[in-house]
C-alpha cells in the first residue's frame, strides 16, 4: 500500500471517530458506533437511534425519534419524526418520510414522499412515488417506474391498501380509500372507494400425475 493510500484511510478513520463523538455528545444513542458511518452533513434530532451496521451518506436530515436499525444504507433523505427505517433498508436520494412512517426489511425508495402514518414494510421497491397518509404497502410490492425511456410518477393517496406482491405500472394513480388486490398488475387508475384486482383464474388438474 502506497503512502498517499494509506493517509486517506487513515484520515477517513480519524473523521469517522470524530463524527461518532459529535454525535454521541449530541444526544444520539449510536449502538457500537465502531460499525455505523456518518457524513460530515448528517443532521441529528433528539432522541435518534442508529443500530450497527448502518451507512449513512450525504444530504441526511433526521427528525426527533427517530431509529434506524441495523443494516441500512441512507443518502439524500429528509427523515421527519417518529420514523422506524430498517432492518435491510435503503433510502436513496429524493426519499422523504413524513412523521410515523415506517419503511421495513429489504425495502429500496428513490425520489418518494411516505405521508404520515404509512408503512412499508417488507421487501418492497418506491420509486418515483407519492403515498399519501395512513396507507399500507404489502410485501412484495414494486412501483414500474422506468419504461426503457423515461421515470414516470405513481400516486397513492391516503386510507388505500395494496395487497402483497401486486406491481403498480407508472404512470398511474390509486386514489383514496380504495384496495388493490394480493397479486395484481395494475397499469389503470384506480377509483376512490374501489376495490382492483388483476389476476389470471386459478386452474386445478385433479389426480394429476408427473411424469416419469
Amino acid at each position: 500500500m502506497t503512502n498517499s493510500k494509506f493517509k486517506k484511510i487513515y484520515a477517513y478513520k480519524a473523521n469517522q471517530e470524530r463524527l461518532r463523538k459529535k454525535a454521541i455528545k449530541s444526544g444520539v444513542n449510536l449502538i457500537a458506533p465502531e460499525t455505523i458511518f456518518l457524513s460530515n452533513d448528517t443532521k441529528f434530532g433528539k432522541n435518534v437511534t442508529i443500530n450497527p451496521y448502518v451507512v449513512i451518506g450525504k444530504k441526511v436530515r433526521f427528525g426527533n425519534n427517530v431509529e434506524v436499525l441495523s443494516f441500512s444504507h441512507i443518502e439524500g433523505a429528509k427523515i421527519e419524526n417518529k420514523v422506524t427505517i430498517g432492518p435491510y433498508a435503503r433510502l436513496r436520494p429524493g426519499t422523504h418520510l413524513m412523521n410515523g412512517t415506517k419503511i421495513g426489511n429489504f425495502v429500496e425508495t428513490k425520489k418518494s414522499k411516505v405521508k404520515p402514518n404509512s408503512k412499508v414494510n417488507h421487501l418492497s421497491y418506491i420509486g418515483d412515488t407519492q403515498i399519501g397518509k395512513n396507507t399500507n404497502i404489502g410485501a412484495g410490492t414494486i412501483t414500474c417506474n422506468y419504461d426503457g425511456i423515461k421515470k414516470n410518477k405513481t400516486i397513492i393517496s391516503d386510507n388505500v391498501f395494496i395487497g402483497s406482491n401486486s406491481s403498480l405500472v407508472a404512470p398511474v394513480k390509486i386514489k383514496k380509500k380504495s384496495v388493490v388486490g394480493a397479486g395484481s398488475v395494475i397499469t389503470k387508475d384506480v377509483k376512490e372507494y374501489s376495490l382492483a384486482i388483476e389476476r389470471s383464474e386459478q386452474e386445478e388438474i385433479e389426480n394429476y400425475k408427473k411424469k416419469k
